[in-house]
């Protein structure tokens, strides 16, 4: 049997008041704190540690608990996330609909294309590296796990997590091209080839 125990009722549980806020105020504000890291674990502490040292059974105790062990966090946190929004706000003012449009074009056109097309830019990048001409596979070669080739030397290329499921592998013969994703782009592994 399986049941549902929304946050609400944990809260009735635990003898928590509910807490409302105005609508969209929290989407903005978990916004600026991802940004800004205002409650990362350098600024109010490792929270699953602490709770572990925590001896008190109900929020009051916690809170009273808590501010003795770090008493500056919410106020640093409070801050980073202040001057978060305040940079939002900024930002904010200087969206129009020309930059609207901008951005969805961006995302539905360009990034889609980026995403469906980026093994081609792989291939081209290794290939340049090694001096070498590429080309995508036609589909029989895909049907065999081939992506491409980097001069003659088939290629698959996966994403680096693969080899993680290394027992889920099909066997792919053939030489494989790693790629994670970052901050700015992709980071690839050819070292097999």
């Amino acid at each position: 049997m399986k049941i549902k125990l929304t946050n609400n009722e944990i809260r009735r549980y635990l003898d928590i008041e509910p807490q409302e806020f105005p609508k969209y105020t929290t989407q903005l504000l978990n916004l600026a704190n991802q940004n800004a890291q205002g409650t990362r674990p350098k600024i109010v502490g490792q929270m699953s540690e602490l709770i572990q040292h925590f001896t008190g059974k109900t929020l009051p105790e916690w809170e009273e608990w808590y501010l003795k062990e770090k008493p500056d966090a919410i106020r640093n946190a409070t801050e980073k996330i202040l001057q978060m929004l305040n940079n939002l706000k900024n930002a904010i003012e200087k969206i129009d609909s020309k930059m609207v449009e901008e951005w969805v074009r961006d995302l539905v056109i360009v990034k889609t294309f980026m995403g469906l097309r980026f093994q081609e830019a792989i291939l081209k990048k290794c290939a340049e590296t090694k001096g070498v001409n590429y080309r995508l596979s036609d589909f029989t070669e895909e049907s065999k796990g081939i992506d491409g080739y980097i001069g003659n030397i088939p290629v698959s290329i996966k994403p680096e997590t693969y080899k993680i499921k290394a027992a889920l592998r099909e066997d792919i013969a053939v030489k494989i091209i790693y790629y994670k994703k970052i901050k700015n782009g992709i980071e690839i592994d050819f070292s097999e080839l």
